[in-house]
């Protein structure tokens, strides 16, 4: 008997384990999706993040034993608490983020499954601590043996093939996520953009502004290049580029901008110490932007041939080629260069 309980625990040690380094991958997978622009990459990053969302639950009958033997839980003490709340939100997360794979950028009750999916895995890192502080699974050595390593190929086997049955499902059924774009993203408003959400990053809000007195300023090394008026910008804005919005919240669209190169509102010789663009929006919220980048920003003022709308950034909001939609600055109020490296900021915003 005691040779067959210590098979238990460290088989149960073992899936707790597996169960902790598989949550950390699909919490730090889902963040980097957030921040990944370009189609490979993020292909990459999303299909890492949904086969250890699915992976996890491949994992939940043997963690349901588990749950079962611990004293804990069999007690119904209140120290169990932390593993129940940190398991409701899992489940929670990946039931949203299967939702929005499979039906497309939709609204429930006022609120989309992307943003449900994000909510409770932000909401379930706290528990997370705590149950790992309470209950603490340490790796082995033992861990690296043949068999583990057998063990895991096998989970990643399993979760593979049931990621490819997610895909096979909406194809199958014809289903909206068939037609995601790698970031997970679905279509809405491509060449409509009077269809677009008009969505904020967290607790933004759509500014009111004053055509009249509304003016963009450029400054260089502390100085103030350039200042132009709404009128004074439309007459500039020659410059067009075909991009693709792909915006956090869950959908993108294809749409064709008009506007200004950011490069010709400064001067031609930037001071040799400059490292970074700041776009800083007349609500406060503000981005940083490497130089490099300078020939794919567009300080745009009309979409699809129309003048934006105030929900979507107007007089001026910037395009940035390449990137998700919260670098896409709206309601322009100030562009500055500076000394400081682009990622001298918190990756993503808290404003």
């Amino acid at each position: 008997m005691g040779r067959e309980g210590g098979v238990r625990r460290r088989a149960g040690r073992r899936t707790n384990v597996a169960l902790l380094m598989l949550l950390v991958l699909a919490f730090g997978t889902g963040w980097v999706a957030f921040g990944t622009g370009t189609t490979t990459p993020e292909r990459i990053v999303t299909v890492l993040h949904g086969a250890a969302g699915l992976a996890l639950v491949l994992l939940v009958p043997w963690k349901s034993l588990i749950v079962r033997r611990s004293r804990a839980f069999r007690s119904a003490s209140w120290r169990a608490a932390d593993g129940v709340a940190l398991g409701l939100l899992v489940a929670i997360s990946l039931l949203a983020g299967v939702v929005h794979v499979l039906g497309g950028f939709r609204t429930y009750a006022g609120l989309t499954p992307i943003q449900v999916h994000v909510g409770a895995a932000v909401l379930a890192v706290p528990f997370a601590v705590v149950h790992v502080f309470r209950h603490p699974q340490r790796p082995r050595r033992t861990d690296l043996s043949r068999r583990t390593l057998l063990r895991a190929l096998g989970l990643g086997g399993g979760a593979a093939a049931a990621y490819l049955a997610v895909e096979g499902v909406a194809r199958g059924l014809s289903l909206p996520g068939q037609d995601r774009r790698a970031t997970g993203s679905h279509e809405v408003g491509s060449n409509r953009p009077q269809a677009m959400p008009v969505t904020q990053w967290a607790l933004d809000t759509v500014p009111e502004i004053d055509l009249a007195t509304w003016r963009l300023r450029v400054e260089v090394a502390g100085l103030q290049v350039a200042e132009l008026d709404a009128d004074a910008l439309v007459a500039m804005a020659t410059d067009e580029m075909e991009v693709v919005l792909d915006c956090t919240g869950g959908w993108y669209a294809d749409q064709h901008w008009r506007g200004v190169r950011l490069d010709r509102l400064l001067p031609a010789s930037l001071p040799p110490d400059a490292r970074s663009v700041v776009a800083i929006s007349v609500s406060g919220y503000a981005r940083r932007l490497p130089l490099r980048d300078l020939p794919h920003l567009l300080v745009a003022t009309h979409v699809a041939d129309r003048p934006l709308s105030i929900g979507h950034g107007a007089p001026a909001r910037l395009v940035a080629q390449g990137r998700r939609g919260f670098w896409w600055v709206k309601w322009l109020d100030r562009v500055v260069v500076d000394t400081q490296p682009w990622w001298w900021q918190p990756p993503f915003p808290l404003q």
